[in-house]
């Protein structure tokens, strides 16, 4: 008979399952520390022991790290997904960027389109109360937190497609946005009529999405790619034409 006996869960078995699903779903982020341990093994109603029994299984598969006097830490699991080398490699070219550009361009509009269909009543509130704070941040001058926004904007709609390979795999591609590899977004964000495009086309995202649009959000969530690949173009070609202007400005200097 396939059948076998019943066994009782230990706690602490449990515990691990519940933050590997928390780690998973992209709820506990990398770099994110759990609360102290008394206050987690509250929440958890688990002893003490059980919990640390916990941590020390998850430290052992590599999803939590101890900081000697700061607690623990949901690992950098994405730190490995692309070899330095290969970063560096990625930076040194603008073929690079436009892959990267055409890349999220299929992702994120497949994951917006996932999202418009699959997303929970409080996914879209989420999605929504990000954009909320973009409108908010578009009338400073600074345009640091528009920009930091709009990446986090982009990842609520990953996060609203349930799907958790995208979600992890697009959290490593951002990673390498935030940190300037690809191209620096700051710059995009300076121009003031380029930010109003900007949310104009942010605010078609939202709105595709709200009304559950699938093909909707995806055509607004490509058009809004195909409208960075662009200034992206203008960018190059404007950096380049200022090199070869300086090369004759100091020509002409030198000449008697």
């Amino acid at each position: 008979m396939p059948f076998r006996p019943v066994q009782s869960e230990k706690l602490s078995s449990a515990v691990v399952r519940q933050i590997e699903e928390l780690i998973l779903r992209g709820i506990l982020r990398p770099g994110e520390r759990l609360p102290a341990e008394r206050e987690l093994a509250e929440r958890l109603h688990v002893s003490r022991p059980s919990l640390r029994d916990a941590i020390g299984t998850l430290q052992d598969q590599g999803l939590l790290t101890a900081r000697a006097g700061a607690g623990v830490y949901v690992a950098d699991v994405l730190g490995s997904a692309f070899a330095p080398a290969l970063v560096q490699l990625f930076a040194r070219h603008d073929e690079a960027v436009f892959d990267y550009l055409s890349f999220r361009r299929d992702m994120e509009g497949l994951a917006a389109e996932r999202a418009a269909r699959l997303a929970s009543d409080t996914d879209l509130r989420v999605v929504q109360a990000v954009f909320d704070k973009m409108e908010a941040a578009h009338a400073k001058r600074n345009p640091e937190d528009e920009a930091r926004l709009d990446a986090q904007f982009h990842m609520a709609i990953i996060e609203a497609s349930h799907n958790v390979v995208m979600l992890h795999m697009m959290r490593s591609m951002y990673e390498l946005l935030r940190e300037g590899v690809f191209y620096n977004r700051q710059i995009m964000f300076k121009q003031r009529a380029t930010r109003g495009m900007l949310l104009d086309q942010h605010r078609a995202i939202n709105q595709a999405l709200q009304v559950r649009d699938p093909e909707g959000a995806r055509a607004a969530v490509e058009a809004h790619l195909d409208y960075v690949e662009v200034c992206l173009q203008d960018q190059i070609r404007a950096s380049r034409n200022e090199e070869v202007a300086k090369q004759r400005l100091d020509h002409e200097v030198q000449k008697h």
